[in-house]
């Protein structure tokens, strides 16, 4: 694999602002771009294709476990895998750019673990589980069965926040910008 550019990788329980932070930076610094995950899940609300995940079958999502054509992956869920194409990274780098990732926890350290000094790993979060709860109900995406899994989830997820280089409390999300900003900004020029 190329190694060219940098990495960003933002994991976090789900519902604790990371894809909205990760879209600010995209917007803010032009020499990111945005590695898209794969996944066995259909897609959400007007989730397109290429743009927000690949969307794969489970038996196209196995065949390239299979063949190594995966950085990463993982069942996040039974029967519902997640994992980074190796092709999405080679493609980014070899256009000069650095890459974001917005993958879950275990994602976010597997990738780490891979790319090591090359990346740097954020982890974002909220002070309390009754913030997260409510947003996961206020993006009107997910069951109740949905959203109380997120939440047991979450639970485990916090134990890893030092497995990650920083930690970001998102409480209020200008602050939580400007710190992201920040990180990026040292990063790329050390």
């Amino acid at each position: 694999m190329p190694h060219v550019g940098k990495a960003f990788i933002f994991s976090a329980p789900s519902g604790s602002g990371k894809t909205t932070v990760v879209r600010h930076l995209l917007k803010t610094f032009p020499e990111l771009s945005f590695s898209v995950s794969a996944t066995t899940r259909a897609p959400r609300g007007a989730e397109q294709d290429a743009v927000d995940y690949y969307f794969l079958s489970l038996e196209e999502f196995k065949s390239k476990m299979a063949t190594d054509e995966l950085l990463e992956w993982e069942e996040v869920y039974d029967g519902r895998y997640y994992g980074t194409l190796l092709e999405e990274v080679e493609r980014i780098w070899s256009a000069g750019k650095h890459v974001v990732f917005d993958v879950d926890v275990e994602g976010g350290i597997n990738l780490k673990k891979k790319l090591g000094d090359q990346a740097l790993s954020i982890f974002i979060k909220v002070t309390d589980l009754h913030t997260l709860r409510n947003r996961l109900e206020g993006r009107d995406t997910d069951s109740e069965e949905e959203i109380i899994r997120r939440v047991e989830k979450a639970v485990l997820e916090i134990r890893f926040e030092s497995e990650f280089d920083e930690v970001i409390v998102n409480d209020e999300l200008s602050s939580t910008l400007v710190t992201a900003e920040k990180l990026i900004s040292r990063f790329i020029n050390s």
